[in-house]
């Protein structure tokens, strides 16, 4: 039921009704200059009840977004998972302020997106994006909001803050190779990282976690099943996610490489003999230095994740199966490698369809080609 009153010169509108064990509830809110205002709002406030929102409950955005991800998230995910989240939350919190998450309209969300996009890369907005739509889809369910308003939005970006991945050449790749081969030495084990990651496309985590247990060396296999916590405490933890566990088929010469480092006898197998297994920081200067030794140039982006994408491009230039690859990657389907190589993929095709028109004139003789022609 809903009552209009007029307090001064404003009008106030609430309702009330009874729950399913007939208990008591109101809802009234006041500040409106003309009855008619009022009403519109008791109208509303009893539409949204009647379909299933829940009007007693009304957090700001900001709120409600951190509520559902200490709720629903914190708790299954690592500890740089969560610095993404918390990051949303800020970005949230910056520009709705104290905005009721009730007030903010699929407009609003949009001029949102336009603005954090003015200034961000793709895969930045659609992470922000990807997120919010997460927690506001979980608001609808809950019944405090009646629509999802992050549906049937336009994502924009600025492209000029799209990430230009540098890969080598396979020339460049082969240079690398070489020069991490003539001046590796075992004590110093962060050469040997690098041309794990080159052969294997695994992750740094994963890299700094094996230990000599996971090397199979007469069925040529290392098997990941865990991953170096580097960025919080050095521990090892669970891989990225189950797709993540895998065994990966190496050749024997990174076998023999390897087994170079027993010398240290330690259990982890890029522990140095200073007992420490290269951090982030340790490889990428090692890796940097080496590509200036070797002469590699114009490959200032470049860093120890992108081995993974030098990894992808010489399988696919081999004609390796994208399927093939998206398992040895450890991606949990063939649509997240599509997506982080698109950039790759595109280039071999253009490759490809330039190696098929020049097949297909194979198809008839060159004497009957010439002859077509002079027709």
């Amino acid at each position: 039921m809903a009552y209009l009153t007029k307090r001064g010169k404003k009008w106030q509108a609430r309702i009330s009704w009874r729950d399913a064990e007939g208990k008591l509830h109101q809802k009234s809110k006041g500040g409106f200059d003309t009855k008619q205002q009022a009403r519109q709002y008791a109208v509303k406030l009893g539409k949204d009840r009647l379909d299933g929102v829940n009007v007693e409950r009304d957090p700001t955005f900001a709120d409600y977004f951190d509520d559902w991800f200490k709720t629903y998230k914190e708790a299954h995910i690592t500890p740089v998972t969560a610095r993404n989240y918390t990051w949303t939350h800020k970005i949230i919190e910056r520009y709705f302020k104290n905005e009721k998450l009730k007030k903010v309209t699929r407009r609003e969300y949009q001029k949102f997106i336009n603005w954090y996009g003015k200034d961000h890369a793709p895969e930045s907005v659609k992470k922000l994006n990807s997120t919010c739509r997460a927690s506001v889809r979980l608001a609808v369910n809950d019944g405090i909001l009646a629509k999802n308003f992050t549906e049937d939005i336009n994502l924009v970006w600025n492209e000029d803050k799209k990430l230009k991945v540098k890969y080598l050449s396979i020339a460049e790749t082969q240079t690398l190779v070489q020069e991490l081969l003539n001046t590796r030495d075992p004590r110093y084990t962060a050469k040997y990282m690098i041309l794990t990651a080159i052969y294997t496309g695994a992750r740094l985590g994963e890299i700094m976690a094996l230990s000599w247990s996971d090397i199979s060396a007469p069925w040529k296999t290392i098997s990941i099943t865990k991953a170096s916590n580097y960025h919080v405490d050095g521990k090892d933890k669970k891989t990225k996610n189950k797709a993540s566990v895998r065994t990966v088929h190496v050749n024997q010469e990174l076998i023999d490489l390897l087994d170079e480092l027993k010398v240290n006898h330690t259990d982890k197998v890029f522990c140095n003999r200073a007992e420490t297994v290269p951090g982030s920081n340790g490889v990428n200067d090692v890796l940097r230095a080496t590509m200036k030794d070797a002469g590699i140039t114009g490959k200032e982006s470049f860093h120890f994740h992108s081995l993974r994408h030098v990894h992808v491009a010489y399988l696919l230039s081999q004609g390796m199966d994208i399927y093939a690859i998206s398992k040895r990657l450890g991606h949990s389907n063939v649509s997240t490698t599509t997506k982080a190589y698109s950039y790759l993929i595109d280039e071999m095709k253009a490759k490809s369809e330039a190696q098929i028109e020049e097949s297909l004139n194979g198809l008839i003789p060159k004497v009957d080609a010439q002859m077509m022609h002079k027709s």
